[in-house]
């Protein structure tokens, strides 16, 4: 098959024309969730570009395509938020993921090949730590084990840093135990509270990079095709990955391309805990529709920063709302015919422009134009509920019964028939306030949802 995608690869900080290792078995990874607490509109990011890519790889690659995405459900985050709520880990996590599957769902993410849990890979954790240690390439201290960064020559190329550089401008977990101070743990001892497991360096927990260099080689390989994150994981977290990946398995590459999606900002700053201008995933979908949340994530490029604003999800409701008008039955049209920004390190700007002109050709009557517009809305992940569901989410969330706007609509009508126009409009712009937009006609009022 000719390859015909183009992605962006943080490692070579190029655009490149991608070629799987494997043609019959296109192989991706994305870090998934730390389940301690809810995910917010900035994981969800992640979440619905890789999404995006995954559909446009089954689009080229059919069934052959494995997409793996973790979770970590062992970490210091998870254990010092349930010392804090006195609440227990397994309680914590279970909840947490509970609610990241449901807010998959909420945003039409396809399910992945697999997605394995840290605290199911413990064994495999402590294995790979021992080789590490055999060849040399991690030391054990005091309960402690650490990956020597050192010992890998190549350490800093996916972030662009000299050791030096890195050492000079970034903080690092300071210990007394390491040898040097940017090495990493690899495994940690447990207070006998916190979660732990047998291991030849006493009870302990394995370090947070260990965790996905596991998960990932179990699944896809020692090297694989695509390794997929926010921009906050090139370092340490990714940069640590394949230090310790490429070192034990004595290969040159882990992963073969690296994207890494862009932050969401809120008034142009981070969107962070700290700054406490987190919204959650669940309180935006529920605020403005799953749809619209999706649309709004793909608004910019994946690699570009994205500025959450309601006006922003205002707008991408809006647009649903009015593509809901040409929605039609999914159909078999050659996608691929129309897909060159999708494949162009994944334009989806640029493709939603395609949607819009598909769009504007079909109210103008032209049936192919329909055809390829809502074929284009289910690649970009839309359309996931039929005309009549959507109707009756809008209903559901407009918050108010129909009966409330025909008796309103009645008010209006004898507003108008006894002269008082200024009442007539003032009902009008309440029913508007409320998304419901009213239309006169010779003999009637029609009314619908905005």
């Amino acid at each position: 098959m000719t390859q015909i995608i183009k992605l962006t690869n943080s490692l070579t900080r190029r655009k490149e024309l991608f070629s799987p290792i494997n043609s019959k078995c296109v192989t991706m990874y994305a870090c998934g969730p730390t389940v301690y607490d809810n995910p917010h509109v900035g994981n969800a990011r992640t979440l619905v570009v890789f999404d995006t890519l995954f559909r446009v790889l089954k689009m080229i690659y059919g069934k052959n395509v494995k997409y793996v995405r973790n979770i970590t459900d062992v970490d210091d985050k998870i254990i010092e938020i349930s010392k804090k709520r006195k609440e227990t880990i397994e309680k914590i996590t279970s909840r947490v993921t509970k609610v990241f599957h449901e807010d998959c769902k909420n945003l039409n993410c396809l399910s992945p090949s697999a997605e394995p849990r840290a605290t199911d890979h413990i064994q495999e954790m402590i294995e790979m730590t021992k080789s590490l240690i055999k060849k040399k390439f991690a030391y054990q201290k005091n309960n402690h084990v650490y990956f020597s960064v050192s010992s890998f020559g190549n350490y800093g190329k996916l972030s662009n840093k000299n050791l030096d550089e890195l050492k000079s401008g970034v903080r690092v977990e300071v210990s007394k135990l390491k040898k040097d101070p940017m090495d990493f743990v690899l495994w940690k001892p447990s207070e006998p509270s916190d979660p732990g497991w047998d291991s030849p360096w006493g009870r302990g927990r394995p370090g947070w990079h260990l965790e996905c260099s596991v998960m990932s080689e179990k699944y896809l390989g020692k090297n694989f095709d695509i390794h997929a994150g926010g921009l906050d994981l090139i370092f340490p977290h990714h940069e640590n990955e394949i230090a310790q990946s490429c070192c034990n398995n004595s290969t040159k590459n882990f992963a073969n391309y690296w994207m890494h999606n862009g932050f969401v900002t809120m008034n142009k700053e981070k969107m962070s805990k700290s700054l406490g201008n987190i919204i959650t995933i669940s309180e935006a979908v529920k605020k403005y529709s799953g749809q619209a949340v999706r649309l709004a994530l793909l608004s910019a490029h994946y690699s570009q920063p994205l500025d959450w604003n309601d006006q922003l999800l205002i707008n991408q409701k809006n647009t649903i709302d009015k593509w809901y008008n040409l929605y039609d039955e999914p159909n078999e049209d050659n996608i691929l015919d129309f897909s060159e920004t999708l494949l162009d390190d994944l334009n989806t700007p640029g493709f939603i422009a395609k949607i819009h002109e598909f769009y504007n050709n079909a109210q103008k009557g032209d049936k192919k134009s329909k055809s390829l517009f809502n074929s284009a809305c289910r690649l970009l992940g839309l359309f996931n509920l039929n005309k009549n569901d959507w109707i009756n989410l809008k209903a559901k969330n407009a918050d108010v019964s129909e009966d409330f706007i025909l008796n309103k609509i009645n008010e209006r009508i004898k507003a108008k028939k006894d002269g008082d126009f200024n009442l007539a409009d003032k009902i009008r712009l309440e029913l508007f306030d409320k998304g419901i937009v009213i239309e006169d006609q010779k003999d009637k009022t029609n009314w619908k949802y905005k």
